[in-house]
């Protein structure tokens, strides 16, 4: 019978999300997570196989807390536009007030693995639809309460409001300060 673990694989897969998100997949050394996980190589490989099968599980992690934290502000009460706007500015504030600037992990995977690694853009994919489907039901709401003009397309709205929240992300990784992604936002709800 061998030696029960002595960390929380749960917790390390919390802290090795933070390595990933901060430095990247290419810049994330075994050692990185070693020394945030608090674990020794052999337990980190003999519990999660490979550097990458552990990035793939930051990556549902990420999905599992940042992106459905996202959908719940969206799906909260009050006015669409109001909602809309609540949610677009707080990601700003939260990218701008990050000590380390490290923006959205899904749109930085997407710009660092995109036609390199096909699992993890697979799941960036994934984050992407549901974000993008959140916010066609979103625009669908508001065509109902009034809000939004029934001959827009929600599905292309959708899509364009995703496209908003990565530029935003990626916008607030090098901001000097909130007023262009203020503009984006205002600019963007604005035009519903």
């Amino acid at each position: 019978m061998g030696r029960p673990k002595q960390f929380d694989p749960d917790a390390a897969v919390e802290h090795a999300m933070d390595v990933f998100w901060r430095k990247g997949y290419a810049g994330t050394t075994p050692q990185d997570l070693v020394d945030a996980i608090g674990i020794g190589k052999g337990s980190l490989y003999n519990t999660f196989g490979s550097k990458h099968a552990l990035f793939e599980q930051a990556l549902r992690r990420y999905r599992d807390s940042q992106a459905v934290a996202l959908i719940e502000m969206l799906e909260g009460s009050g006015p669409v536009k109001v909602r809309l706007r609540k949610t677009l500015g707080f990601l700003a504030e939260m990218d701008l007030a990050d000590p380390d600037r490290r923006g959205c992990m899904a749109v930085n995977t997407a710009a660092e693995l995109a036609g390199t690694d096909q699992v993890a853009i697979e799941l960036v994919q994934r984050i992407f639809a549901r974000t993008e489907d959140a916010f066609r039901m979103l625009i669908e709401e508001g065509q109902r309460s009034g809000e939004i003009a029934p001959e827009r397309d929600p599905a292309a709205l959708g899509s364009l409001l995703l496209s908003t929240v990565v530029g935003l992300r990626l916008m607030a990784r090098v901001a000097e300060s909130p007023d262009r992604l203020v503009r984006v936002i205002d600019a963007t709800v604005d035009s519903l």
